[in-house]
Formats: structure tokens, C-alpha cells, sequence
């Protein structure tokens, strides 16, 4: 598994950057959060922390 960002509800706050313990997680250009699948971890932490839900463990 690893985490999904949905960019329509993705706000760019960065707290899932600050909680992501394998540093998998950036913000892009657009100041959308980008998750590199390749570091993800499938901890979940992320998804405990997004204010608008815009993360899944897929």
C-alpha cells in the first residue's frame, strides 16, 4: 500500500510533509503535496493528520 493524494481536496498546509516519518511526502510547484511511492512506508500517519481527508492508503 502506500498513500494517495486526491489534489482536488489537497489544501497544501503541509502537515502530512511535517508527520511523514520516512520523508516520503513534498510539496510540488502548485503547492500540492506528492508522495514518493518508492519512500512511502505505508505507516498511515499521513492520513491521521490531513485537515481535509485528501489522503488514502491504497
Amino acid at each position: 500500500m502506500v498513500a494517495i493524494i486526491n489534489v482536488d481536496e489537497c489544501i497544501g498546509c503541509g502537515t502530512c510533509v511535517d508527520e511523514c516519518p520516512s520523508e516520503a511526502i513534498s510539496m510540488n510547484d502548485e503547492n500540492i503535496a506528492v508522495v514518493d511511492a518508492e519512500e512511502c512506508v505505508d505507516c498511515g500517519a499521513c492520513v491521521d493528520v490531513c485537515p481535509t481527508e485528501a489522503i488514502t492508503m491504497e
